[in-house]
């Protein structure tokens, strides 16, 4: 079953001004080698023809000090890695994560191959969270509220994509949230 739903997006600084990809035409960009985001910002210089400097950190945390530092306009990467690392910066208020989603993936926890039972049982509990409401809760603990020990607050609402899966279970694949 999907328990969360990512979207794709990018961390500037608020005194940049920029709001959309169409923004860092002829900017600076950076995302972390080896992530899917390599290939949709390819995708996004392909089909909207946004050109920028495209450069990889070697780890989201590098990525990230990338922006900090200046040396790229916007980090891309999934909002809820990007709002965990503007929570814990020095100064969270100088940053915010923009822009229409670059891409949608679903993401589940993972179990044995095979094992229907034990799928079926997983799939009952989680169906049970979402129509009770629980696990709605257990998100405004951990997105929206403050997290021990340092009372971080990663302060992310939770997406459209995500408020549908909690509405409609499902264990649909990662290629059919491209297509909602």
């Amino acid at each position: 079953m999907t328990t969360y739903v990512t979207e794709a997006r990018f961390v500037v600084k608020t005194s940049s001004e920029i709001t959309s990809a169409e923004q860092l035409a002829g900017k600076t960009v950076v995302t972390t080698t080896g992530t899917t985001l390599v290939q949709r910002l390819r995708k996004l210089t392909a089909d909207k023809g946004v050109t920028f400097d495209l450069i990889c950190g070697k780890d989201h945390a590098d990525s990230f000090l990338l922006v900090e530092s200046g040396r790229a306009d916007a980090f891309a990467m999934d909002d809820n890695t990007l709002a965990g690392l503007v929570a814990n910066s020095k100064n969270p208020r100088d940053y915010q994560i923009v822009g229409k989603p670059l891409g949608v993936e679903p993401i589940a926890i993972m179990i044995r191959k095979n094992d229907t039972a034990f799928k079926a049982a997983v799939d009952q509990a989680i169906k049970g969270m979402m129509s009770s409401g629980e696990l709605e809760k257990l998100y405004a603990k951990w997105f929206l509220g403050p997290i021990p020990p340092h009372n971080a607050i990663v302060g992310i609402p939770m997406g459209e994509s995500l408020k549908a899966a909690f509405a409609t279970p499902n264990d649909d694949p990662a290629e059919a949230y491209e297509n909602k």
